[in-house]
């Protein structure tokens, strides 16, 4: 960054649009901020749209904090059809007739669907096996065995199905990070006893980040950036007098009791100063005491 630049801190939240990677909205990000120091707390697939939490500057550091936080989508489920990416992006590898199915029906099968699961990633997605991502071996057309990972679906609702056409149903799921949309629509499909797949994805929050937060890229401004204490926000608070502030600025391990806090809590804790500016993230530590998982730097 050049000397007369201001450099540029704070969380952005975006509303990305269709057709775009989660690394092309931080490269778009980099130029309308003039920053270089940009990231993003968890993938959104390019067809998607929706929320997606931007670190910028000294809060890039804070990203990790945000990649666990839970997700809420919706979508569209479309039965009869499953596609090789399980969304409206692959092609077609077979069809069913699921004119029969009844929102009632579809509801009991979402039900069967929620709670803590076991999930096999779709090969189109981001997750690394040997050291490469599964969507870069299935465009080689390379399929690799996929282990199961547990996600807990909090609601995967069928609200009702699109006007006019009984074979698309909306829904909404709440969900851990983690969880694939695309294999929840699928395996709705069979559970009806036929086949489907996922269209028009839209993430409508991360943690507390909603879309009533969230601007388009164009929209984005400096001036609408929140401040670096917004990543951890989740987080437990503690606030802290200058003494003490002085100490976890250079990273001090610190006892429990001097910053009140109870034995036996696992934190993290967001520690901020009087001002209100985020110092630290601190977590427990052995006899008694808590030190720094990150110091932000001043």
């Amino acid at each position: 960054m050049s000397p007369d630049r201001p450099a540029v801190d704070g969380v952005a939240v975006v509303d990305k649009e269709a057709g775009w990677t989660s690394h092309d909205v931080v490269a778009k990000a980099r130029g309308i901020l003039r920053t270089r120091k940009v990231g993003h707390s968890g993938t959104l697939d390019p067809d998607a749209t929706g929320v997606l939490v931007l670190g910028l500057g000294r809060a890039t550091r804070l990203l990790r904090y945000l990649t666990e936080l839970p997700k809420q989508y919706t979508g569209e489920i479309v039965l009869g059809t499953a596609t090789t990416t399980l969304d409206a992006s692959g092609e077609v590898v077979a069809t069913a007739d699921m004119g029969g199915v009844t929102l009632d029906q579809a509801r009991a099968a979402a039900a069967t669907l929620t709670g803590a699961i076991l999930q096999v990633p779709p090969m189109v997605s981001a997750v690394q096996i040997g050291g490469r991502r599964l969507h870069e071996l299935a465009r080689e057309g390379i399929e690799v065995e996929r282990e199961a990972r547990p996600v807990t679906v909090h609601r995967f609702e069928i609200t009702d199905a699109r006007p006019g056409d009984p074979l698309v149903l909306r829904c909404v799921v709440d969900c851990s990070s983690g969880t694939y949309v695309r294999s929840l629509a699928a395996d709705l499909g069979v559970a009806l006893g036929g086949v489907a797949h996922l269209r028009n994805l839209r993430r409508t929050a991360v943690g507390g980040f909603t879309l009533a937060d969230a601007r388009t890229l164009d929209a984005l401004d400096v001036a609408h950036l929140l401040p670096i204490g917004a990543a951890v926000a989740h987080l437990a608070r503690l606030d802290v007098d200058a003494t003490a502030a002085a100490d976890i600025a250079h990273g001090k391990v610190l006892e429990r009791a001097r910053l009140g806090l109870d034995p036996g809590v696992a934190g993290p804790w967001a520690v901020f100063d009087t001002a209100g500016d985020l110092l630290a993230v601190y977590e427990a530590h052995r006899g008694g005491t808590v030190k720094p998982a990150l110091v932000i730097p001043r």
